[in-house]
């Protein structure tokens, strides 16, 4: 990206929720968090995050089911403390007892917030609902109880499952140049040892019938998620299922924001979105309600997807390639982010089996077809696979599992 001034330097893991046991559930995540509390060269947290803020940079990371991604984005001149950071930080953490028992007060926080943020909890309630009791079914974050009792040693043992260089992805995207990175890569991670990494669990995914979950919560608001099971991250359908995706709530002349917001002022926020993992997918929409009118809302946003699939109401020519455009155009303004674009092929090269540039995801994204969009309607919208997940003060499940029916 010869015209940015910034660099961002990547490492990103396979190792995320997913990987987990009954009795380090959240290890992933704690483990992002240690990683910033010091190392043998620089000992304390205070050390590392003054290095990056003394040249004015971006310092972070994050946590997912498949992956962690720990990053520094700064001046493009100053690349070389990144590396030098950022290898430090995979390979020469501390992890000191102390910090590991102050550090819990902080996840214990970050918890408690996601469980006062139901907007943004709802997610985790639906992936439950999809995936049971199984890794990828509990909370990136973990358990209060079980991250209460992880030790300096259960660090240790996941670090040795799953922190190899076999696992790892390293990314640099920006003002630079590839003969100036290739000898920093070899420099600071050439002396890793490589060892095979542990590998997940698949998902099994088995579901006859529709599914409802309710996390009874006092709020002023309501918070739903519909949606249904799709595909997983290599499958070329996700497209299609992309497409439709943003035709239902892509922005605020989706069907569903009109229908759900303009039309009958049910929600503040309603969306859809088309999610992948590697070995599964899911078409959900998701929305805050007034708890009084939630049977509405259900009904309403339900309506949509059979209106959708059935062709009671035809995608015009205008509606496929204002969607299409949508996507395209929000790709196109996340990748002028340095860090976005690391993240964009870090993620292909650690989970996928070839590596497609923006070009060719705007390509695929052009290529889809009215006819495309209601195949994949027609074949993943189905009442079997339908699963609703709610956030509220309810606890009559069977009153919901009513309103289930395309």
């Amino acid at each position: 990206m010869p015209s940015f001034e910034s660099a961002t330097v990547l490492i990103m893991v396979g190792a995320g929720s997913r990987y987990e046991t009954k009795l380090n559930n959240g290890i992933s995540h704690f483990l992002e968090h240690m990683a910033f509390k010091g190392t043998k060269k620089r000992p304390s947290a205070i050390q590392m995050s003054g290095l990056i803020d003394s040249i004015g940079g971006e310092f972070n990371a994050f946590t997912t089911k498949e992956y962690t991604g720990y990053y520094i984005k700064s001046s493009k001149n100053n690349i070389e403390l990144s590396f030098d950071l950022l290898s430090d930080m995979v390979q020469n953490s501390l992890l000191d007892e102390k910090e590991i028992e102050k550090e819990k007060g902080v996840i214990l926080e970050e918890i408690n917030l996601y469980e006062d943020t139901p907007m943004r909890n709802i997610g985790d309630i639906y992936e439950r609902l999809l995936y049971g009791d199984t890794p990828m079914g509990w909370d990136t974050a973990g358990e209060k109880d079980i991250i209460k009792k992880i030790s300096r040693k259960d660090f240790l043992d996941y670090l040795k499952a799953l922190y190899s260089p076999s696992n790892m992805v390293l990314a640099v995207a920006g003002g630079i140049e590839e003969k100036g990175v290739l000898p920093l890569a070899e420099k600071y991670f050439s002396d890793m040892n490589s060892f095979q990494a542990l590998k997940a669990a698949p998902i099994g995914e088995k579901q006859e019938k529709a599914k409802v979950s309710i996390k009874p919560k006092k709020t002023e608001q309501a918070h739903l998620a519909i949606g249904f099971r799709t595909v997983p991250l290599a499958s070329p359908e996700k497209y299609p299922l992309s497409v439709l995706s943003s035709i239902l709530g892509g922005g605020m002349s989706s069907r569903l924001f009109h229908e759900v917001r303009e039309k009958r002022g049910l929600a503040y926020y309603v969306r859809s979105n088309s999610d992948q993992y590697t070995d599964a997918g899911s078409l959900v929409a998701t929305a805050g309600v007034d708890p009084k009118r939630i049977n509405e809302a259900i009904e309403v946003i339900l309506s949509e997807f059979q209106a959708l699939k059935s062709g009671k109401k035809e995608i015009s020519k205008e509606e496929l390639k204002k969607g299409k455009e949508y996507l395209k155009g929000h790709l196109v303004l996340e990748l002028e982010d340095s860090r976005s674009v690391s993240i964009f092929y870090a993620t292909q090269d650690l989970l996928e089996e070839k590596i497609d540039n923006p070009a060719d995801v705007l390509l695929e994204i052009d290529k889809v077809t009215t006819e495309d969009v209601m195949e994949a309607a027609n074949k993943y919208v189905i009442d079997k696979t339908l699963n609703l997940a709610i956030i509220g003060n309810f606890d009559d499940r069977q009153r919901f599992e009513k309103l289930l029916k395309l």
